[in-house]
């Protein structure tokens, strides 16, 4: 890391806070993931693509800059990739997920709000944030107030995200999809072709489909990969260059066919296979799974957006002509099941899917404190699962660790109920 320091004093970092993010960013790392048994060796390009998120991706994006190229920063998995690398401009995800960054925000925002929005803009505010100058705007979206009124409050461009899914809703949506397509256009200079269009399709296609593959290996009895690793896979998902993404998961891929050939478990004991639900966990944050995972149970699917809300869904690649595709991409952000769209029975509907096609028998909703549509939602969620004898535990939290002990305690209590279900 020491290589970088020079770049990130460019980037007008404070070093001596930055060390300490780092720092602490690095200790979570070893007490989450480092720690774990058995785990696939390419697991470790994911532990140095994690590193990288501050050092060498910060380099790739500045060099590109560097030559004339455009990058724009993201919060949310509904700003379509396709479009803005199809202007050839790179959107960096800007989420934070570390609870060292939270109180910086504090001069600025109130306490009771977000703990996502608190540690992203405490980290822009700590100047620790290596992306904050290497961005040519930030485009929010509307899937939270906390989110709505930030936005408002910075300056931000905005994708409304409408909060229903009627056809109305939809014509909404496709207006806002294309202003987003106008938007880089004019930053980049470069108009989106059919041509252009349908290449980055394929491409964004090609890393979900990776990352589809990943997945399924978590429904065989003897999971190849642990949650917590697929987990840190997602996460590195939304930050590293795509096309190095997709060969590093080819060859994760590879190892799981060949461990699951030899029936290798990355669990050293036949647990319980848990379903994680709600909030996101952005990179720096597996509290609760490491949580969940230390107690003996099995993380064999994730529906939040750093999990198989992301890619699920793919988009149509039958469209001919641009409007086609700009359709088929607005299709495809339209479906994700956020808890923002009331009512959601499409969200319950996809959890009951996965607890079929993953034999799960227990949920844990992680709710992270203050995400209201998460947590009235979780009532909803319980009340399915309720109906289908699904045990689950709902946790709210942040990304302190003054709850761990806490926590802890309901975890291994829920995990000695589901051994004896």
């Amino acid at each position: 890391m020491n290589d970088y320091r020079q770049l990130w004093t460019e980037l007008g970092v404070n070093l001596e806070l930055h060390d300490q993010l780092l720092k602490s960013l690095d200790q979570a790392h070893h007490r989450t993931h480092l720690a774990q048994q058995n785990r696939p060796d390419t697991m470790k390009i994911f532990d140095e693509a994690f590193h990288a998120s501050h050092a060498g991706r910060v380099a790739e994006i500045l060099d590109y800059r560097k030559k004339g190229g455009k990058s724009i920063g993201t919060f949310c998995i509904y700003i379509p990739d396709e479009i803005a690398l199809a202007a050839e401009v790179i959107p960096i995800p800007l989420c934070g997920g570390s609870g060292w960054s939270v109180h910086y925000a504090d001069k600025m925002f109130p306490r009771d709000i977000c703990p996502l929005v608190r540690s992203t803009f405490g980290m822009a505010f700590s100047g620790t944030c290596p992306y904050k100058t290497i961005k040519d705007f930030a485009v929010g979206e509307t899937t939270c107030d906390a989110k709505k009124k930030a936005w408002d409050l910075l300056g931000f461009k905005v994708m409304e995200v409408p909060q229903r899914k009627k056809p109305i809703d939809r014509q909404l949506w496709l207006k806002e999809v294309y202003e987003f397509k106008e938007m880089v256009e004019t930053l980049s200079g470069v108009k989106v072709s059919a041509e252009t269009l349908r290449d980055k399709i394929k491409l964004v296609n090609a890393k979900r489909r990776n990352l589809q593959k990943i997945d399924d290996f978590r429904k065989l009895a003897n999971p190849p990969i642990s949650g917590l690793d697929a987990l840190l896979v997602a996460q590195v998902a939304l930050n590293q260059d795509i096309r190095k993404f997709i060969a590093n998961t080819a060859d994760l891929i590879n190892e799981l066919e060949q461990r699951a050939r030899k029936n290798i478990s990355s669990y050293s004991e036949n647990g319980p296979r848990i379903l994680i639900a709600g909030s996101p966990s952005p990179m720096g944050n597996a509290k609760i799974h490491a949580m969940v995972e230390q107690a003996g149970l099995q993380i064999v699917a994730d529906e939040s957006c750093t999990g198989s809300r992301y890619f699920r869904e793919l988009v149509d690649e039958t469209a001919s002509d641009l409007d086609g595709m700009i359709q088929a991409i607005a299709d495809r952000y339209f479906n994700i099941d956020c808890s923002c769209f009331s009512p959601n029975s499409e969200r319950l509907d996809n959890i009951e899917k996965i607890i079929k096609d993953y034999r799960i028998q227990g949920v844990v909703q992680n709710i992270l404190q203050y995400c209201h549509t998460y947590n009235i939602e979780a009532k909803a969620v319980e009340n399915r699962l309720k109906k289908i004898n699904i045990p689950s535990l709902q946790i709210e939290t942040d990304y302190s660790e003054e709850d761990i002990g806490q926590i802890r305690t309901r975890v291994e209590a829920f995990a000695e109920i589901l051994r004896k279900t």
